[in-house]
């Protein structure tokens, strides 16, 4: 392997791997909060709030069925009025948080509504707050649930740079394409790819390590 090579695929990566991590932390905390909200606001939560849920899951579903091309593309205004620029990795991490935020959401959702109502009476029979019931039922009870779900959001925001490479983003798709695709540069096709593989594998392992840990803290203590 040349050092060029080494070097353009080493840059990539760094590009890359900064997107992921910057985009999965504020995805993330825009995600949960409205993920909660979704499941404390729906009929029989704990403060039910029909129409304010209904306008949520409305805005939600509307960014969800956007292609994630023209998602990135209709966020380039905000991208520029918030970091200065519509080009590189910054304006990249915009337009990917904010696709993403949905997706965590709904897997919040999905992942607390598994929780048995029956933990949530008892804790309110205790005199519980909703916040206490939030943090310390709903939210340890689908702790693995999450974090598996969060997993596969944030593999999600792997593919979401490649493909905001296409418009100038940087990391690995931005590599692939202008070098790889447009140049005949197979070796670096080849390095992207095997790259992409290794960092999905990563995370993956990860995330399913993190969820069966606190799974056998859990039944450890029950």
């Amino acid at each position: 392997m040349s050092g060029d090579l080494l070097k353009m695929l080493l840059n990539g990566t760094k590009e890359t791997l900064y997107m992921v991590s910057i985009s999965s932390i504020i995805a993330l905390i825009l995600g949960i909060p409205i993920g909660i909200s979704l499941v404390v606001t729906d009929k029989g939560g704990i403060y039910p709030l029909i129409k304010v849920n209904k306008v949520i899951g409305i805005f939600i579903n509307i960014i969800r069925s956007m292609p994630e091309m023209i998602l990135i593309i209709i966020l380039l205004p905000l991208a520029k009025l918030i970091v200065g620029t519509t080009l590189g990795a910054n304006a990249a991490i915009i337009s990917i948080s904010i696709g993403l935020a949905p997706l965590i959401a709904r897997i919040i959702e999905n992942s607390l509504k598994e929780i048995e109502f029956g933990k949530i009476e008892a804790a309110e029979a205790m005199g519980a707050t909703s916040f206490e019931i939030i943090t310390k039922v709903l939210i340890p009870e689908a702790l693995p649930s999450i974090i598996r779900g969060i997993t596969i959001a944030i593999i999600g925001i792997v593919g979401f740079t490649a493909i905001a490479g296409a418009i100038g983003a940087g990391g690995l798709g931005s590599l692939a394409i202008r070098f790889g695709y447009q140049r005949f540069r197979t070796d670096i096709l080849i390095g992207t790819v095997l790259i992409l593989l290794v960092v999905v594998q990563l995370l993956q392992f990860i995330g399913d390590f993190i969820a069966r840990l606190i799974n056998k803290k859990r039944y450890k203590f029950e």
